[in-house]
């Protein structure tokens, strides 16, 4: 298999230059790009495994760069870096879809286990999905029954689509929180359930007596 394609944006030269060297000495394939908007182009083009962004960038910010790759389906896990250490950016990155979040300064062995952690989890999802008269498409983000289309949040797709990608396994809420708010402890279990509950009122007939996301007691939850 070829080696994962690592795309780093950082405006910053000597830490562009840093990153490369070392994710190359790694054994990675590397793409970069110093703004935010030819990030965004690079990322939809080459479909690289994993993304480093900053989020101080000129122009379009890391934020709003992370927000239309996840709006436009871009899947492949988004590591945020930063020089600032305020809770506020970190919980704003990942309720986006952000994946981790490193602030500067960092070493490059945390960094490179964090990519490595990242490369493990993310299995790609396919393209599509159908729950009885339902039809989903991932890569699109959209959601129909008959032809109408049905509103879901962006935390919803990402819940479904984690689901969809260990479709028939018992998904655990703590990996829920894990992989779709990007870390264990935020928020809370009952924001999962939250969340299962609005796709069953959304996707299924009988949202009281649901045939495809199923609750598994004390454990979480499977779609079948």
């Amino acid at each position: 298999m070829s080696a994962p394609r690592i795309l780093i944006i950082e405006d910053e030269p000597d830490l562009l230059r840093g990153l490369a060297l070392n994710l190359k000495a790694e054994g990675y394939g590397v793409l970069t790009a110093s703004r935010g908007d030819a990030g965004i182009e690079q990322a939809l083009r080459d479909r690289p495994e994993l993304v480093l962004l900053d989020i101080m960038l000129p122009g379009m910010n890391g934020l709003d760069v992370c927000r239309e790759l996840r709006r436009k389906g871009f899947e492949a896990p988004i590591i945020m870096l930063t020089a600032k250490a305020e809770e506020v950016d970190r919980v704003v990155g990942l309720e986006i879809g952000a994946d981790d979040y490193v602030t500067k300064p960092f070493g490059i062995r945390e960094l490179l286990a964090r990519i490595r952690a990242r490369l493990r989890r993310h299995v790609p999802t396919a393209a599509g999905l159908r729950l009885g008269p339902v039809e989903i498409d991932f890569d699109k983000h959209e959601a129909t029954r008959g032809g109408q289309r049905i509103e879901l949040t962006g935390k919803e797709f990402d819940v479904l689509r984690l689901l969809a990608r260990h479709r028939g396994e018992i998904v655990t809420r703590d990996r829920l929180l894990e992989e779709v708010w990007g870390y264990e402890a935020y928020p809370t279990t009952r924001t999962v359930d939250n969340h299962i509950l609005r796709l069953r009122q959304k996707l299924e007939e009988d949202p009281s007596n649901p045939r495809y996301i199923l609750s598994i007691y004390g454990e979480g939850y499977k779609l079948v």
